[in-house]
């Protein structure tokens, strides 16, 4: 799968899917700061699917519509230290085929999906 981890995302998620063959990039590392549309605009040219704990993502791509996106997955997951919320989330994305062309809301007890 072909990701795109907002700076938020622990480092401990990035290296747990890296370790497992997804091809992952990362804001933290490649492009610290840039603002969410950036971060919209890189993925979609890549088509790659976005990893994030920020709620802003869902209001600009499914309320406001005026930027395209390959697919985002917003983590609700606050009950969790770094390193079960990689397990955690390693099997979630592995529980599903259809995260692009979706905005998903992921938490502990369920997954709500939004088509794009």
């Amino acid at each position: 799968m072909r990701l795109l981890a907002d700076e938020n995302v622990p480092a401990s998620v990035v290296r747990t899917l890296e370790n497992e063959g997804h091809d992952i990039r990362w804001i933290r590392i490649e492009s610290p700061g840039i603002s969410d549309i950036e971060v919209i605009r890189v993925a979609y040219q890549e088509e790659r699917i976005i990893l994030t704990y920020d709620k802003d993502f869902g209001e600009l791509v499914v309320k406001d519509n005026r930027y395209p996106s390959y697919g985002i997955i917003l983590f609700r997951l606050s009950r969790m230290d770094p390193y079960q919320m990689a397990g955690y989330i390693m099997d979630v994305l592995g529980s599903r085929k259809d995260w692009a062309g979706h905005f998903s809301v992921v938490e502990e007890d369920r997954i709500r999906m939004r088509e794009l």
